[in-house]
């Protein structure tokens, strides 16, 4: 009897996809619109994600340019922008918000390298949860009599094949965003 290793690879999917938008959210050499997704805007008596008040564009490779549905709402783009802390200017003009990102100095890169290391850090500990709950699973049903020691030693085999190139996903979106922040 063959284990079902959906919910691994289901939950190792979401944790990939959690890492890839952690990442893109620390903020490299180049401007990167995903750094704003966590911006909320004070619009038309709530508060709303940038995205849904504004289109946000990269102008050049240290400057986004945000454009507001409704101009009058570049004041408040601006201010939210001001308020997240993120290291980045904003400066209202005509044409919308620009969004303008400083070089980056060796301490800020040092400390982007550090949360980007924890990031992934975070998604191993979730990886090794999932696993250890499949590998609990995989106990529980060898006691029960519902499968042999020989098949859950290949079941866990099989499981360790699988947590080795989740780990390996990780280690390479580490190595691409710690490029990206030295270069």
């Amino acid at each position: 009897m063959a284990y079902d290793f959906s919910v691994f690879k289901n939950k190792a999917r979401q944790v990939e996809e959690w890492l890839a938008k952690e990442l893109s959210a620390l903020r490299a050499g180049r401007a990167s619109p995903a750094i704003l997704d966590s911006v909320l805007v004070e619009a038309w008596g709530s508060n709303m994600p940038l995205k849904q008040v504004a289109t946000i564009t990269v102008e050049d490779a240290r400057t986004l340019r945000v454009a507001p549905y409704d101009a009058e709402q570049s004041k408040a783009i601006e201010k939210a922008i001001t308020a997240a802390n993120l290291g980045l200017s904003a400066v209202s003009g005509d044409g919308g918000v620009r969004v303008i990102f400083p070089e980056l100095s060796s301490e800020r890169r040092a400390a982007l390298l550090k949360t980007a290391k924890g990031k992934s850090e975070e998604a191993r500990v979730s990886f090794r949860r999932v696993r250890d709950e499949i590998v609990r699973d995989i106990d529980v049903r060898e006691k029960a009599g519902s499968i042999g020691e020989d098949e859950k030693f290949r079941m866990k085999k099989e499981l360790e094949k699988l947590a080795d190139a989740e780990g390996k996903k990780i280690d390479d979106a580490l190595i691409r965003k710690e490029k990206e922040i030295n270069s």
